[in-house]
């Protein structure tokens, strides 16, 4: 897919470009991000520059993740960083972010979140987009549910960080929890609620 970027009232969401390079090093040095996300750790220049010169575009190339640096409009600061993979049963995507120290706390990511689910559901043709973090989270699972992710549990052994296979809290978004139609029709178990 050719890369895009998507606007909201105050961010930008674009593809990165090796340009990103010294701000993505820069807030990965944060020791919360190499704790509770899978970049390296610790984070050298080098895994930056990997990152935002080939992971990432090739990501876009092959369809298999699409990156998005996410930029505040006024200044164009790098407040985080989103990405959108695909898994293995088509129409589902998983979201992971990570939000720069001094960004926090402002919604910017859950707003990102928002534009990137509503743009999978759309253009991606999604049906479903999870979400997973480590258990102990907590920022992480506040984006999710201010996102309006459903929880939908544990999930032992289902995240391998840093070596090391660690639980997850799970969530997933539907296209109908955003009022838009799905691409596929859903039918709900009885008690369960959702749209077909």
């Amino acid at each position: 897919m050719e890369p895009i970027t998507l606007t909201t009232e105050r961010l930008l969401l674009r593809p990165f470009s090796p340009q990103d390079a010294d701000e993505v090093y820069t807030a990965c040095q944060n020791p919360d991000i190499q704790r509770w996300t899978v970049v390296p750790s610790p984070y050298t220049r080098a895994d930056a520059e990997l990152f935002t010169r080939e992971l990432s575009p090739r990501g876009w190339q092959d369809g298999t993740s699409y990156d998005f640096a996410v930029v505040a409009r006024d200044g164009g600061q790098l407040t985080g960083a989103l990405g959108v993979n695909a898994r293995s049963l088509p129409g589902t995507y998983e979201v992971g972010f990570w939000t720069a120290e001094e960004h926090r706390g402002r919604g910017f990511t859950t707003e990102a979140v928002l534009a990137a689910a509503r743009w999978a559901f759309t253009a991606l043709a999604a049906d479903r987009l999870e979400w997973r973090a480590e258990i102990g989270n907590a920022p992480s699972r506040a984006v999710a549910l201010r996102a309006g992710f459903r929880m939908e549990g544990e999930q032992r052994s289902a995240l391998l960080n840093k070596g090391i296979r660690r639980d997850t809290w799970a969530g997933a978004l539907i296209p109908a929890d955003l009022g838009l139609p799905g691409t596929h029709p859903y039918l709900p178990a009885p008690g369960v609620s959702g749209a077909l």
